[in-house]
């Protein structure tokens, strides 16, 4: 019982027809539910914005996909996505989320966006997901889910920083690639020592 397998916000408003959909997010989905069966723990995470939060380009007046500076860094704005409650915030209807042991929201601080299972974007303020892990013994992380240069790559990159043995399944993963992001995060995780397969 060492191995998780992580499935990282597969919600409707990150897959096709949604408010910030990902290119061929919900085509992930059906490899997820078989996959789960190989691990004997599976999290789930859930992005659940309140209405007008700060990462919301209309909270600003701003054009979505543009950049703002906030008090911990660099922020892209975003379209109005996975507000708390609404059919958007819903984890996609064919995901079996039934498997899950745990589900894990982040984003629900107004001041703050969170990419990353672990941590706020302020790089600090802890989700809970790593106590959890730790007191389950769990040590090997498998990632998968939406989007890959976004909430997969932090959570990635965080959990390797935190000691664990992280994998993320490219071919389970879907990516914005928004000014490059895609490379980046690739660049990133590796050097994290993340195992990108």
């Amino acid at each position: 019982m060492t191995q998780a397998l992580i499935v990282i916000d597969v919600q409707n408003d990150f897959c096709p027809g949604g408010a910030l959909a990902v290119p061929e997010g919900d085509v992930i989905v059906p490899g997820i539910n078989a996959l789960m069966a190989d691990f004997p723990a599976v999290i789930l995470t859930q992005d659940w914005h309140p209405a007008g939060h700060s990462s919301f380009a209309s909270t600003h007046d701003a054009e979505p996909m543009t950049m703002t500076e906030m008090p911990y860094g660099p922020q892209v704005l975003w379209p109005d996505h996975c507000i708390q409650g609404s059919i958007g915030a819903q984890f996609h209807p064919d995901l079996t989320i039934d498997r899950a042991d745990l589900i894990i929201r982040k984003g629900y601080n107004p001041a703050i966006d969170s990419y990353s299972a672990f941590f706020e974007n302020d790089h600090t303020t802890p989700t809970g997901l790593e106590g959890y892990l730790r007191t389950r013994g769990i040590t090997d992380l498998t990632m998968v889910g939406l989007a890959t240069d976004f909430c997969v790559n932090f959570s990635a990159v965080d959990a390797a920083k935190l000691g664990f043995n992280v994998t993320v399944r490219e071919d389970l993963t879907r990516a914005i690639d928004f000014d490059g992001s895609l490379n980046a995060a690739r660049e990133g995780m590796r050097e994290t020592g993340v195992l990108l397969a």
